[in-house]
């Protein structure tokens, strides 16, 4: 007799099944970072696949993070570097006001958009480090996102927290593990700064918003992930995902070591 063979799975279906033999969990919640171009096919693809392994009470979340309407981001420095003083406020004047239904996250890649623009999906209210999420625990996890606060104690990150969600990253570093910012706000009074923003108006158009909230440095993230994966090595899984090495592991035990890390390493540097 011959074997029986079972047909091959689908891209959508091998991307649920190693997602499953990850480590995500049915009915759970995660938030995920990805680079498509790493993990290879389709964003959409992926969203379904993701979908397809927490199942229909599992949610999935995403950074809709938009630093493009601030002045005092990253990007905007790096985008104005050796302009005019003329040419950098018509940079500025161009800048569009935060809206939660309509403004695109680019920077965040094609996996966060497609679940942003999902029928049914939400998003938080924050003009600069909102998420977006689909399934039944969404509006838990982002209701009350402070607009004074990026991703402390009043962020979906608590929340987050809260629910012992997973962090995926899928096709990406710890460099980009957002969670980690939230032992931030746990070390002892952390540094703060001045933050501005564009912000919708009553009247329509916008108007720029500035607010004071922690410092925000993900410059050692990477050599905390390292020293993360080597100490919880029994709490992160790794494995591969599309084409890439991807990492899952509950984002309760990642902060609770990265803020005892970020209060030991920081402080011998300042």
């Amino acid at each position: 007799m011959r074997p029986v063979t079972q047909p091959p799975l689908l891209g959508g279906e091998r991307a649920a099944a190693q997602l499953y033999e990850l480590g995500v969990r049915q009915g759970g919640v995660v938030l995920v970072h990805a680079s498509m171009r790493s993990v290879g096919g389709d964003a959409r693809s992926m969203a379904d696949a993701l979908r397809r392994a927490l199942g229909p009470q599992g949610t999935l979340v995403v950074p809709a993070f938009t630093p493009e309407n601030s002045d005092t981001s990253r990007s905007f420095l790096d985008r104005v570097r050796g302009l005019s003083d003329e040419a950098r406020a018509e940079v500025r004047a161009s800048m569009p006001a935060f809206d939660p239904a309509a403004s695109p996250a680019p920077t965040m890649g094609a996996l966060a958009e497609v679940v942003r623009l999902t029928p049914g999906a939400l998003r938080s209210t924050h003009p600069q480090t909102s998420f977006a999420a689909l399934g039944p625990a969404a509006a838990q996890l982002l209701a009350g996102h402070r607009q004074d606060c990026h991703l402390g104690e009043a962020s979906p990150l608590a929340r987050l927290y809260e629910a012992d969600a997973q962090v995926l990253l899928l096709g990406t570093g710890f460099g980009s593990c957002t969670a980690f910012h939230l032992a931030e706000y746990r070390r002892p009074a952390p540094p703060r700064r001045l933050y501005r923003c564009v912000v919708a108006s009553e009247g329509g158009g916008g108007g720029w918003w500035e607010y004071e909230d922690v410092v925000l440095d993900d410059s050692d993230f990477a050599a905390l992930g390292d020293d993360f994966v080597h100490a919880r090595a029994g709490r992160v899984g790794t494995g591969r995902v599309g084409t890439a090495r991807s990492h899952l592991f509950p984002l309760r035990t990642a902060v609770d070591f990265a803020t005892g890390w970020l209060k030991d390493r920081r402080s011998q540097m300042s």
